[in-house]
C-alpha cells in the first residue's frame, strides 16, 4: 500500500512539475510565432497541459485497463469545467464577455460524440484515427480563423529565448512520461488493493491528478487578468482531452468505453459542457460564488462515485 501510494505521488509530482516546464516552454514558442492570447490558450496551452493526461491514458490503455485511460479522460474533462474553472474562480472572478463561444460549441458536440460512442459500445482504430483526424481539423481552424475580438487581451510579460523554451518544452515532456507511467502503475496497484474499480479511481485520483496542469495555468492566468487565457486553457484541455487523447486511446487499444461511464458520468460530462456554452454565451463573468458553486458540484459528484 505504501509503495503505491509513493509511487502515485511521484507520478503526480512528475505530472505537476512537466505539466508547468511544458507549459512555459510551449507559451515561449508560441509567443515567438506571434500567437494571440486566446489563441495561446486554445491550442498551445490547452494542448501542453492535456500532455498528462494523454500519458496517463496511453499507459493505461497499453496496461489494459481502458476504466483508468477513458476514466481519465472523463473524469478530467469533469475536472476541469467543475473544479478548475470553479477553483480559479475563487482566487480570481473570470471574465467571459465575448470569450471561446466558438470552441465551448465544438467542447460540447465532442462530449455528445464520445457519448454516443460509449452507448453504442463502439471501438476501433479507425475511430480512434477519426478522432485524431477532427483534432487536426479543429486546430487549422482555430489558427486560420483565430476571431481575435473574442476576449484578446494584451501580453505585457518579457518573452524568453527560443532556446530555453525549446529547453523547457523537452524537460517538461520528459517529466510527464515519468509521471503518468508512475501514476498508471501506482492507481492500479491501488484500485484492487482497495476493492474500487479502475474507472472510479480513474474519474477521481487519476483525473485530478493529470488536471493540475490546468489548475496551475488557469489560476496563473487569472491572477494575471488574462482571462482569454484561462477559459481558453479549460476549454481548450476539454476537446483534447476528448479528441486527440480518445482518439489516440482507441488508435492504440481499441477498447469499449466501460458502459458504466455511459450510465452516470458522461451525462454529468455532457451537462457540464452545455452548462459552459451557455457561461460562455451568455455570462459574463464567473464570480466567486459561482466559483463555488463550481467547487461544490464537482465535489458532490465525487463523493457519489465512491458511495
Amino acid at each position: 500500500m505504501t509503495a503505491s501510494i509513493l509511487l502515485c505521488l511521484a507520478g503526480l509530482v512528475g505530472l505537476g512539475l512537466g505539466g508547468d516546464w511544458l507549459v512555459k516552454g510551449a507559451v515561449g514558442i508560441a509567443r515567438r510565432a506571434g500567437i494571440s492570447s486566446l489563441l495561446t490558450g486554445l491550442v498551445i496551452v490547452g494542448f501542453a497541459t492535456s500532455m498528462p493526461e494523454l500519458v496517463t491514458s496511453v499507459r493505461a490503455a497499453l496496461a489494459g485497463s481502458p476504466g483508468i485511460a477513458w476514466g481519465n479522460v472523463i473524469g478530467s474533462n469533469i475536472a476541469n469545467t467543475l473544479l478548475i474553472l470553479g477553483a480559479t474562480a475563487l482566487v480570481a472572478p473570470i471574465i467571459l464577455t465575448g470569450t471561446g463561444r466558438r470552441d465551448a460549441v465544438v467542447a460540447l458536440v465532442a462530449s455528445a460524440l464520445v457519448w454516443i460512442l460509449a452507448v453504442q459500445g463502439l471501438a476501433s482504430v479507425w475511430l480512434g484515427l477519426l478522432l485524431m483526424g477532427l483534432t487536426a481539423a479543429y486546430v487549422f481552424w482555430r489558427y486560420r480563423y483565430p476571431r481575435n475580438d473574442e476576449g484578446e487581451e494584451e501580453d505585457d510579460e518579457p518573452m524568453q529565448s527560443l532556446p530555453r523554451s525549446l529547453f523547457w518544452l523537452v524537460v517538461g515532456l520528459a517529466a510527464l512520461v515519468a509521471g503518468g507511467h508512475f501514476l498508471v502503475e501506482g492507481a492500479i496497484d491501488l484500485a484492487s488493493m482497495a476493492g474500487v474499480s479502475e474507472t472510479v479511481i480513474g474519474l477521481t485520483v487519476v483525473a485530478v491528478g493529470t488536471s493540475l496542469p490546468e489548475l496551475a495555468a488557469s489560476i496563473a492566468a487569472a491572477m494575471r487578468g488574462k482571462s482569454a487565457l484561462a477559459i481558453g486553457n479549460v476549454v481548450g484541455s476539454n476537446i483534447y482531452n476528448l479528441l486527440a487523447i480518445g482518439g489516440v486511446t482507441l488508435a492504440i487499444a481499441p477498447l469499449p468505453i466501460p458502459q458504466e461511464m455511459a450510465d452516470v458520468e458522461l451525462p454529468v460530462m455532457v451537462g457540464s459542457a452545455l452548462m459552459l456554452l451557455v457561461m460562455c454565451w451568455f455570462g459574463r463573468r464567473i464570480s466567486r460564488v459561482g466559483g463555488a458553486l463550481l467547487v461544490g458540484a464537482f465535489s458532490i459528484n465525487t463523493l457519489i462515485l465512491f458511495v
